[in-house]
């Protein structure tokens, strides 16, 4: 189950959480889930996709007011076509999935090849299709990664919670052979406008289970902002997590990039409180526990990096788009009416039908975006394509990797461990773990000092509440509350 800061979330049929594409049927979605949740929930397959009827209905209404009346909402609904469209051909490409790798916990941690130029948020999301675990469902996840610790890679973490988690899993740490290439398609990523956390002097991030996986991205954002020409005293952070067993603490490993350095660590300011609700001491390794262990694969040339799919100046292509296509669909249109409609009616009386001149005029916008959009898109493309291409293939795989898709490192051994030692085993002295126990926030949250307190929380609904309500009691001061939901 992954988390994502976005409103229009839903929820899987198999627990799989699922976002809408940011169309209009998103508030058709929020507004009958929340009157029928059963069917919302369990069925959601047929829950989300019966809402694309709205396609039919943009039609029929066009063909009865005529295309004069739907004038009205055509700014709108132009606009959503071109983003659509753009979206569409974004999902058609296969990405680059460079490397994987599999937490004792049951979780995944997939690495992706992404531009440099592509920059985003933390707590950004981007939907996932794997053609080889099924063609029609996409997935959102949360990016883990930070765009500037690590410019060439993109990383999100699936915790194995429904049907097709459970397969992603199966199909990396039980099928044998390892596969040696995973197919992946990809929307987005979507996400803030701002790192608007900065703005606090003192951090108080809770979570439960996989909801701290937006909390990575925010530190490793903090983490850089501390370094390099920043030089920005990040906040006082205190890191409130829960989980069910053990094992799933290996989830702390992935807040620090690899590259991290025992300075920089200490820049942080991090304190983190870690408690084990279903255990009450450390469990003991067993031979028969999965080891963590990381598998690299196969780059294809048909592959390509993530990247923006209008390139770094996205905002000038896509007023490009929107004003030739607009051109376009006039031009069209003027062709229509002064060779084809005119010499039917003569000017004189409407003998051609409202009903066809709106079909004809619907199907124009459609060209005329889809030429637009299509230019720009091969445009980009074929600008970076050569280049990053090249450098996937060019990709310093691990020596000690003897074939595409072999485990090549455990987490239990020395030498993975070897260089990322100093940074986690800082992590590890500003790290308390509390077995059997719940974690009292009101008395961790209120205890807290500073002028400008930020308090998110990220995980079960009755948590959110709690800290909902603890932060507007009388008690608390300065405290401005947050809430990442992954469901509604």
């Amino acid at each position: 189950m992954e988390i994502c800061g976005i409103a229009d979330g839903q929820m899987g049929k198999s627990g799989d959480l699922k976002f809408g594409r940011r169309n209009s049927s998103a508030l058709w979605i929020g507004h009958v889930g929340n009157k029928l949740p059963r069917i919302r929930r369990k069925i959601f397959e047929l829950f989300f996709y019966t809402h694309y009827l709205y396609v039919l209905f943009i039609i029929f209404y066009i063909l009865h007011v005529g295309f004069a009346y739907f004038c009205i909402v055509l700014p709108g609904f132009y606009l959503f076509l071109i983003d659509r469209y753009l979206r569409l051909l974004q999902s058609q490409q296969r990405v680059c999935l460079v490397s994987a790798r599999v937490l004792p916990c049951q979780a995944v941690e997939l690495n992706f090849s992404k531009s440099p130029g592509l920059c985003y948020n933390p707590t950004s999301s981007m939907f996932i299709n794997m053609p080889g675990i099924s063609k029609l469902e996409w997935h959102p996840f949360t990016i883990t990664s930070n765009c500037n610790t690590d410019p060439e890679k993109l990383s999100v973490v699936i915790k194995t919670e429904g049907s097709w988690s459970h397969k992603l899993y199966h199909k990396l740490s039980v099928s044998s052979p390892p596969p040696d290439r995973l197919e992946a398609s990809i929307e987005g990523p979507y996400g803030p406008a701002s790192a608007h956390f900065l703005r606090h002097d003192t951090l108080v991030m809770v979570s439960g289970g996989s909801g701290i996986t937006p909390f990575i991205s925010i530190l490793r954002e903090l983490l850089f902002s501390s370094i390099g020409s920043c030089r920005r005293n990040p906040p006082q952070v205190l890191l409130i997590t829960a989980f069910k067993k053990s094992v799933d603490l290996t989830m702390l490993d992935l807040l620090l990039p690899a590259s991290a350095t025992t300075d920089d660590v200490s820049r942080l300011h991090l304190r983190i409180e870690a408690y084990v609700t279903r255990q009450i001491e450390p469990a003991t390794t067993t031979d028969d526990q999965n080891p963590c262990r990381t598998m690299w694969f196969k780059p294809s040339a048909a592959d390509a990096p993530i990247s923006a799919i209008l390139g770094s100046n996205s905002w000038l292509w896509l007023g490009v788009i929107i004003s030739s296509s607009f051109l376009i669909f006039l031009v069209l249109i003027g062709i229509l009416t002064q060779y084809y409609i005119y010499p039917i009616d003569h000017n004189t009386e409407m003998r051609f039908s409202y009903t066809s001149r709106s079909a004809l005029n619907v199907l124009f916008m459609c060209i005329s975006i889809a030429m637009a959009a299509s230019a720009a898109f091969v445009w980009n493309k074929k600008q970076s394509g050569k280049e990053m291409r090249q450098k996937i293939q060019n990709l310093d795989m691990p020596t000690s990797m003897a074939s595409p898709g072999q485990v090549v490192s455990s987490c239990y051994d020395v030498d993975d461990r070897e260089l990322e030692s100093l940074p986690h085993q800082s992590l590890a002295q500003n790290t308390t773990v509390h077995y059997g126990q719940r974690p009292n926030l009101k008395k961790l949250i209120l205890e807290c000092e500073g002028s400008s307190i930020g308090v998110i929380v990220s995980g079960p609904k009755k948590m959110r509440q709690e800290v909902a309500a603890i932060c507007s009691s009388s008690e608390a001061d300065d405290l401005h509350f947050e809430s990442i939901s992954f469901s509604w």
